[in-house]
């Protein structure tokens, strides 16, 4: 085996146990904090995840001040992890994220990707159809958008040696008017991020057979 191809082979596991050893944790350690420098590096891997047209919906409220932390606890039901962990991201879609496909695409032509003339017309398409979206279906896509990211950024966390648990549990009217969100934005999920002091539970999942299918589903 050559040293390339032992690297890849590296490289490889290395991912395997990044997915593997990901659990949805509940005990943090507060005197932990993770750094602004390393918490950007952390979403910035996030942002990789795909978007629908690429127009990234997905925006985050990290808070990690502690007087904030303990204002969201009894918006989370009071999820002790809440006020443990060294912050608790916010994942929030953007319905309106259409507005910024002029930037988009206007990165595309700078780095090389698309000739201006293409990324025009991409522009144009996209803010149009985006823009008359019914409400439904605009939230829809920042909701399947916001869980892409949301899982691209707890393995981005494990594989910096953090851990992470997201959270549907808590009650969005409440947050939205807590921290001020306006109705362009849709919250998704809250994450809380830092180190275990507990592991996360072991699960089981059901067996492949059972959720996965080739070419039709089976009767009910």
């Amino acid at each position: 085996m050559s040293n390339s191809q032992t690297i890849e082979k590296l490289e490889q596991q290395m991912f395997l146990d990044v997915i593997r050893e990901r659990r949805s944790v509940r005990a943090y350690d507060p005197t932990v904090q993770i750094s602004r420098e390393e918490m950007t590096e952390i979403l910035e891997l996030a942002t990789l995840a795909p978007s629908s047209s690429n127009l990234q919906p997905w925006r985050f409220l990290v808070i990690d001040k502690p007087e904030l932390k303990k204002k969201l606890l009894p918006i989370a039901f009071n999820q002790q992890q809440v006020v443990e962990a060294s912050a608790v991201i916010a994942v929030i879609g953007d319905v309106e994220s259409y507005k910024k496909a002029g930037k988009i695409y206007g990165q595309a032509v700078e780095a090389g990707f698309m000739p201006a003339d293409t990324a025009q017309s991409f522009i144009e398409r996209t803010v149009g159809m985006y823009s008359s979206l019914p409400p439904e279906v605009a939230r829809q896509i920042v909701y399947t958008d916001g869980g892409l990211i949301s899982m691209q950024l707890m393995l981005a966390a494990r594989s910096k040696g953090y851990d992470t648990v997201p959270m549907g549990g808590y009650d969005k009217a409440k947050f939205v008017e807590a921290f001020g969100i306006s109705e362009q934005f849709v919250p998704v999920m809250l994450i809380a991020i830092g180190k275990a002091t507990k592991p996360g539970h072991p699960t089981t999942r059901l067996p492949i057979e059972d959720v996965a299918f080739f070419n039709e589903m089976p009767s009910v």
